[in-house]
């Protein structure tokens, strides 16, 4: 049943960009040119893009472990130490928190925002509201939160194919790897954080969305260790990879807008104004205007 309702939500994300894409599509092949000066190749939409910016993700994401620097160990060296050191550990921490069943109802409750019907309509919701009020940022976010999920859930069923470690709550071999489980790494925190870290990175300027979004995305992570649903390692690298996932997803397809939602370019700072020239040469018109944003 879970399953089923999760193809639905993404189904719902991927029939609501088909149908946008194939309407602005029409709308650019119907509108007749104003002018018979040669114009420039549209850049394609997000929408248009979807499918193979998802290609050009896994890519990159499955071959990143060859283009490591060394300025990469400060991030890399914690977390593999800090993974190597909670696997040690897991059954011991798995056994004093399975001591406790209080929080199982509301640990089981929280994790269900991680799930992918949960996080698929959160991404929904931001792109048919951006869309709905030619909002560019929210529309951004709901397709890049929906392109971060889609890499996120082709790159953990992978892992949990290769990995297929027992789950906490398994009768027999908990914590053992290559016995037939799917606990590692947590699904539902790979999710959460690369959703979370596409919105927090558009809102990039609004302090209490980032908090907000990485709060909740560390609070269902949590869920999933007290509810005796996944060991600590496998939180960390469900949380860790779903961050590098969504940050990922956000540099490399983001494009600039504004606070209002709307498409601007490129970055300029207050301080200084936007220049741009005024040509029209059949009313012999010629100078330039100058904007500031505040």
């Amino acid at each position: 049943m879970r399953s089923k309702t999760s193809a639905f939500f993404f189904g719902l994300v991927l029939y609501a960009i088909i149908l946008s894409a194939s309407g602005s599509a029409q709308a650019q092949t119907a509108l007749p040119s104003p002018s018979p000066t040669p114009q420039a190749a549209p850049t394609p939409t997000l929408e248009h893009e979807f499918f193979r910016n998802i290609l050009r993700d896994q890519v990159a994401i499955w071959t990143a472990p060859f283009h490591l620097h060394q300025r990469d160990a400060r991030w890399l060296a914690p977390i593999t130490l800090g993974t190597a050191a909670l696997i040690t550990t897991d059954r011991m921490t798995a056994d004093e928190i399975g001591e406790s069943h209080r929080q199982l109802r509301l640990s089981r409750a929280i994790s269900r925002g991680g799930s992918m019907y949960g996080t698929g309509s959160v991404a929904l919701t931001f792109y048919l509201f951006g869309r709905a009020k030619h909002n560019t940022r929210a529309r951004e976010t709901g397709l890049l939160g929906a392109e971060a999920l889609i890499d996120s859930g082709i790159v953990v069923t992978a892992l949990k194919e290769i990995s297929q470690r027992r789950r906490p709550n398994a009768a027999r071999s908990r914590g053992d790897f290559f016995h037939g489980g799917s606990s590692f790494p947590s699904g539902h925190s790979i999710e959460a954080w690369s959703l979370a870290t596409v919105i927090a990175n558009e809102y990039h300027d609004h302090r209490a969305v980032q908090i907000a979004a990485y709060g909740l995305a560390t609070t269902i992570s949590l869920s999933r260790y007290t509810g005796h649903n996944h060991f600590l390692s496998d939180v960390l690298v469900g949380s860790a990879m779903g961050y590098g996932i969504g940050r990922y997803v956000y540099h490399a397809h983001h494009r600039e807008v504004s606070d209002s939602g709307a498409q601007t370019g490129t970055r300029h700072s207050k301080l200084w104004p936007m220049i741009a020239p005024v040509y029209a040469r059949r009313a012999h018109e010629y100078g330039a205007t100058l904007a500031w944003s505040f």
